[in-house]
């Protein structure tokens, strides 16, 4: 139970004028998944070469890859096992994973490393503050959402990470002509990324307002859509595109 403040701690007829933070829903829940000896080994050695430390300043996308090429950013990556498919089989893009998951981070850390990867860098942090912080306007030509945590009871709806303020973060980043890439196996969540952006402006549907995209081209099967078709899910694709002016 909080305490109550005494008449030491403010004075009489006063009120308190402590600025009140505000707590941000988080879209993840940190679960303590047992990160195995390779894993941790790859954390302690190879994050040097592939990852990325958070801070709350832009990044030089340019010098970091040491390139010129287009930046693909992938949210909540997993275990890492599609995304680095797709970065050995698209050597001409330059792809960002951005986790919060240890395992996660560490199968892939372990495994850029072994495949000898160099077109891929980690984030692990907040995807909403990575976003607000360290990536700039018109600065990515493709957004991934591949299965994120649908958050099914609807209490937790809240805590689902497509919402208006985050479309629109997203719409400011990418590149005029960028896409943004979702799937999701969970139907009432295709639903609800369906209305909101066919809603949000500056997006068109490449699939046609209210359909969903036959395009999976662009991603590789990830565990998550492996269990849930297993599960007899469907699995949704929803792709979007930066109108130019």
């Amino acid at each position: 139970m909080p305490t109550e403040k005494t008449p030491n701690q403010l004075p009489a007829n006063d009120t308190d004028t402590t600025p009140k933070t505000h707590k941000t829903i988080k879209s993840f829940v940190l679960r303590q998944g047992r990160v195995t000896s390779a894993q941790q080994y790859a954390l302690d050695n190879h994050w040097q070469t592939y990852g990325i430390d958070y801070a709350e300043q832009p990044l030089s996308l340019n010098t970091l890859f040491n390139n010129d090429n287009d930046i693909i950013v992938e949210i909540g990556f997993g275990n890492g096992d599609s995304l680095l498919q797709q970065a050995k089989n698209q050597p001409e893009f330059n792809f960002i994973g951005i986790e919060v998951h240890g395992p996660g981070v560490g199968h892939l850390l372990h495994y850029a490393h072994n495949d000898a990867v160099h077109n891929i860098k980690i984030i692990r942090h907040d995807a909403v503050d990575v976003f607000t912080h360290q990536l700039t306007d018109n600065s990515l030509q493709r957004i991934q959402l591949f299965f994120p945590d649908p958050w099914q009871k609807k209490r937790h709806h809240k805590r689902r990470i497509i919402k208006p303020d985050f479309i629109e973060l997203i719409h400011r980043r990418l590149k005029p002509g960028g896409c943004f890439h979702m799937a999701t196996d969970w139907q009432h969540y295709a639903r609800q990324m369906l209305t909101q952006m066919d809603a949000a402006a500056g997006f068109e549907n490449t699939a046609g307002i209210g359909k969903y995209s036959q395009t999976k081209a662009a991603r590789c099967k990830t565990k998550f859509e492996r269990r849930g078709l297993k599960l007899g899910h469907g699995v949704w694709d929803l792709i979007y595109r930066k109108q130019t002016m």
